[in-house]
């Protein structure tokens, strides 16, 4: 028996939160924004989208299209809140969920749809419940596997529900563009068309040689997507981090050193706390610059210890950036530790360093977890602006991805 996998997609998320908790909203054609200079459209409910407004616009190009749209600094905090209650909602459903976004939860309900009848009733109840208790509405995708459960699901938005069995997937991918497959960007996209493949059935049956020769490895796995394959697992609610990072874009590009050393000791703080906070230690410092025209790279050290200790990462990644000749000024700053382990044997004169400076380490996370972020911070931070900006795609209600707001 093939799995039954849902796509629990809430429509529209942050703008329907904001409508369901003002009622003066309800109706209204709305875009949410960050509170940021420089801030674009990050959600926009139905009614904004009738007259063409879409996720990524700045303000200006949004208010040309409908002129008498409003606009809601988005909080971050509310939508962190629903997104837990989510949670709670679908695990009440299956154990086995992936938290894949703050408004996107994957189900695996092969093993308990029968409880609720058939997987469509158990999906109409999961709708149901959703609205009843958070008082939005949501959609549900249901197939095989991941690929096809989120494909369902975005062509049954708004508050739609759809399931696509094994049985449909020949003739729904027949001319289907590759577009609408989760995964395929719109670099895929054109180099796919440079080949004369437009529809996921085309995909579906390009031999595979020519599909490595222009993609490399990801030859196999697209042709498999274009028949509707995907042999991705879910990453369940309590998974092993792989890497723990922040980043920030500024108000304003950064250019000057006095500038940016700070925002990357935040940014260094904020990582270590969280690894500090879930008992991680890792060896990569990886520092990730975007500079104002969007062109972005990353650099990576390894060191030779495992590390959760804020000044360490701090100064590698500061090593890092002393390294980079740069071109232009700077838009985006993040900074991540990878490569978990254990500590290696220490000599007793660091052993005794490593007590003190872990204890002045556990002295601040605990004033800040009681009194809240940045009571107590670094000098050369305090100073500085604490924006409110978007909240960040990886973000997840619970685990070593949760952060503070």
């Amino acid at each position: 028996m093939s799995k039954i996998i849902l796509c629990v997609d809430m429509d529209a998320f942050f703008a329907s939160v904001e409508q369901q908790a003002n009622p003066a909203l309800r109706d209204k054609p709305i875009a949410v924004t960050g509170a940021g200079a420089r801030t674009i459209i990050t959600t926009s409910s139905y009614e904004a989208r009738a007259y063409g407004v879409k996720t990524g616009m700045t303000l200006h190009e949004a208010k040309k299209l409908c002129p008498h749209i409003i606009f809601v600094i988005g909080d971050n905090k509310k939508y962190a809140y629903i997104c837990g209650r989510l949670e709670e909602i679908c695990l009440r459903f299956t154990p086995d969920i992936e938290i894949y976004s703050i408004d996107e939860v994957f189900l695996d309900v092969t093993g308990s749809y029968h409880l609720y009848g058939n997987p469509e009733e158990l999906a109409q109840t999961i709708k149901k419940t959703v609205k009843d208790e958070l008082y939005i509405n949501c959609t549900v995708g249901m197939g095989p596997n991941i690929l096809i459960a989120k494909l369902a699901s975005d062509l049954a938005k708004p508050d739609g529900l759809r399931w696509i069995d094994e049985a449909a997937v020949p003739s729904v991918f027949e001319n289907l563009p590759v577009k609408k497959l989760w995964g395929i960007g719109s670099h895929t996209e054109e180099k796919l068309q440079d080949m004369g493949i437009r529809t996921c059935g085309e995909l579906g049956r390009t031999p595979i040689p020519l599909l490595t020769e222009k993609f490399g490895i990801l030859g196999g796995r697209l042709k498999a997507m274009g028949k509707g394959m995907l042999d991705r697992p879910l990453e369940l609610v309590t998974p092993e981090a792989k890497s723990i990072g922040h980043s920030t874009t500024f108000p304003r590009d950064l250019w000057k050193q006095e500038e940016i050393e700070p925002q990357l000791l935040r940014l260094s703080e904020m990582v270590g706390r969280r690894a500090r906070r879930y008992g991680y230690k890792g060896r990569k410092v990886t520092l990730t610059v975007r500079y104002a025209d969007f062109k972005t790279f990353t650099k990576q050290v390894t060191l030779t210890v495992y590390t959760n200790d804020t000044n360490e990462i701090y100064r590698t990644a500061l090593s890092i950036l002393d390294g980079i000749h740069l071109k232009k000024s700077i838009r985006l700053l993040g900074v991540s530790l990878s490569s978990f382990g254990r500590n290696e044997q220490l000599t007793l004169f660091d052993e005794a360093n490593q007590k003190e400076r872990a204890a002045l380490l556990r002295a601040m996370d605990t004033v800040n977890d009681k009194y809240g972020e940045y009571k107590l911070t670094w000098a050369s931070t305090a100073a500085e602006e604490k924006g409110h900006g978007v909240i960040s795609p990886a973000w997840r209600p619970s685990g070593i991805r949760k952060s503070d707001l």
